[in-house]
């Protein structure tokens, strides 16, 4: 089973708000998921991330392939940490 690490996008027209879920790589965009390890908002001002970096990097480490979108969040939020 191929498990990928990608947004799932939710909130109204031209107003959207994404979470960070581990899926399997079959599934549609909303689908179903395994488990919920962040959210993503890029309308607020700053935008707002919020990321469970330990659970991430353990799906990372189990064979999960974060989709490049989710790559660029997270050293975002490891950046953001680090401050």
């Amino acid at each position: 089973m191929a498990v990928r690490i990608r947004l799932a996008r939710h909130g109204a027209k031209k107003t959207p708000y994404y979470r960070v879920i581990v899926t399997d790589a079959h599934s549609r965009r909303d689908g179903s998921f395994i488990e919920e390890v962040g959210r993503y908002n890029p309308c607020a001002n700053p935008t707002f991330i919020q990321l469970d970096v330990k659970k991430i990097d353990s799906w990372i480490e189990q064979g999960a392939q974060p989709t490049d979108t989710v790559e660029r969040i997270l050293k975002i939020a490891r950046a953001q940490a680090e401050s």
